[in-house]
């Protein structure tokens, strides 16, 4: 007796249909799972086994064979269950045959057949929605997710029991539906806004052109000067993320197993804050079967470092490929994932070990060799990364105990917006270059063109400065964000100097 159930796996941030085939043969009972299975996926055999007899059905006392194919690709997890389970009663009977439409089943089971969540519900949507596929059986608990992707059909069951009656035409289950837009207008507001942060205006302003361009920055100052409250509000006036990169964004998430149960799709930008003790593996993406890591998780959004130099420095040096491409490779023996990883670096230091090198009111503690050493743990290929560095001083009490507001982010954002606006247009043939800061040497030569004068001021400021050639890149891009900002074509000599000011560190404490 043979039968077979079409499920779905995942491999990095896509899916991909395997066919769950159910073999049952008269000889001596046992039960053998094949095609690569993994521990989880073993483990299934107890599991299947309980929730049938559980839900009142007959578990066929045969020699059962489950055959995941294709038979070349490692298979991972519990979602198997459901589709294993509805295989065996089909090759026993108890389930009629394999409905006409192509419906996919997923689902863990538990031992009395209930059905638990799944991991990466949503890039298994989006793939079968692409492939053909009519109809996706999964929990109950996965179901707003599933059905944020158009041209297909969502079942959510809760059981085993549920599902066979709804397979046997016993129970009519409606094909659940959302509507996106209502989850973009409900759930796309923010908890902090730029309006809270009192003085620090050169450090807001530093952080609109960030947004503006999408340039990394680095903020550099004493403890207590607001640099976690200022990075914390970069996502608030960044433009609202458009439905293809809140899905993108999403499967991310939902892969990772780390979608909120009752938000099935993220609709604000993410703000990733890894703690300096993070590992490789945790940064970057890792392990046996890679999963995505903290760059991954903030794509589309801002990665927060905070005190920059704690961290250990192989980890800060990973960091080059994903802020350079954009993605993240990760190369196992038989496998290689690539993950998304476009997200703004944001990251905050102390200029000392003390804190207080350079304060105006407080003694520096650290001596120049301590001072040395704690900034070489910053290596300056990664500094030349870092398109924008901003001291954040110390606030006045004349500051903190002012009134009035500052700008809201709203008001900064519709600033921001209208500077993206204009990069969309200039770079709208070009499909890997959106924002100022993904242009390369070429894009630079075209959309960067500065005056006689500006030429002078760049070279006065390399020969002082000690400027690489990347360091030179970085402030025809920033200089090009900030001409968008004042909606000015051409880039003056005023708006290079502002982006040389944001290279200071460089001079001031690095060389």
């Amino acid at each position: 007796m043979y039968a077979n159930v079409l499920s779905a796996a995942v491999q990095g941030i896509d899916a991909y249909v395997v066919k769950v085939e159910i073999h049952l043969d008269s000889s001596l009972p046992g039960y053998i799972t094949v095609g690569l299975p993994d521990s989880a996926v073993r483990e299934s055999r107890e599991r299947v086994t309980a929730a049938i007899k559980n839900s009142g059905f007959l578990f066929p006392p045969k020699k059962v064979t489950v055959n995941l194919a294709t038979a070349s690709i490692k298979k991972e997890g519990a979602a198997f269950d459901l589709p294993v389970a509805i295989g065996l009663l089909t090759a026993s009977g108890q389930v009629a045959s394999t409905p006409e439409k192509k419906i996919v089943i997923l689902g863990e089971l538990a031992l009395d057949g209930k059905l638990r969540s799944i991991k990466g519900a949503l890039p298994i949507a989006c793939t079968l929605a692409s492939n053909d596929i009519d109809g996706l059986i999964l929990p109950r608990e996965n179901v707003a997710e599933a059905a944020m992707v158009e041209g297909l059909d969502v079942f959510p069951v809760e059981s085993l029991r549920e599902a066979v009656s709804f397979l046997n035409g016993e129970t009519v289950i409606q094909p659940f539906v959302v509507d996106p837009e209502e989850i973009f207008n409900v759930s796309n507001n923010y908890t902090v806004d730029f309006s809270d942060v009192k003085g620090q205006e050169q450090a807001k302003r530093a952080l609109e052109i960030a947004a503006a361009g999408g340039h990394n920055a680095l903020m550099i100052g004493p403890p207590g000067s607001g640099k976690t409250m200022l990075a914390k509000r970069l996502p608030t006036i960044l433009p609202q993320l458009s439905q293809d990169e809140a899905l993108e964004t999403t499967k991310i998430y939902s892969v990772a197993g780390i979608l909120p149960s009752n938000q099935p799709l993220l609709t604000i930008r993410p703000f990733r804050s890894p703690h300096h003790t993070v590992s490789n593996a945790g940064l970057i993406g890792g392990g046996t079967v890679p999963r995505p890591g903290e760059v991954s998780l903030a794509h589309k959004g801002v990665l927060f470092l905070d005190e920059l130099p704690e961290f250990h420095k192989n980890v800060l040096e990973v960091l080059r490929q994903p802020i350079e491409d954009g993605t993240v490779t990760i190369t196992r023996t038989k496998l290689t994932l690539t993950f998304p990883a476009n997200f703004i670096l944001m990251a905050a230091m102390n200029p000392c070990p003390c804190g207080f090198y350079g304060h105006p009111k407080r003694e520096c503690r650290c001596s120049i060799t301590q001072v040395q050493k704690y900034l070489s743990h910053i290596s300056g290929p990664l500094l030349d990364r870092i398109d924008i560095q901003i001291e954040a001083p110390a606030v006045d009490y004349s500051e903190l105990s002012k009134l009035e507001n500052g700008e809201s982010s709203e008001v900064i954002r519709e600033r921001v917006k209208k500077a993206r606006t204009a990069q969309s247009e200039r770079f709208q043939h070009q499909k890997m270059v959106s924002v100022n800061s993904d242009m390369g040497p070429r894009d630079i030569r075209k959309y960067c063109c500065v005056s006689d004068e500006g030429e002078r001021l760049i070279k006065a400021a390399m020969d002082s400065m000690g400027l690489s050639a990347r360091g030179y890149d970085r402030i025809l891009k920033v200089s090009r964000t900030i001409a968008d900002l004042e909606n000015e074509l051409k880039i003056k000599p005023e708006h290079l100097a502002e982006a040389i000011q944001y290279r200071s560190l460089d001079r001031e404490h690095w060389i």
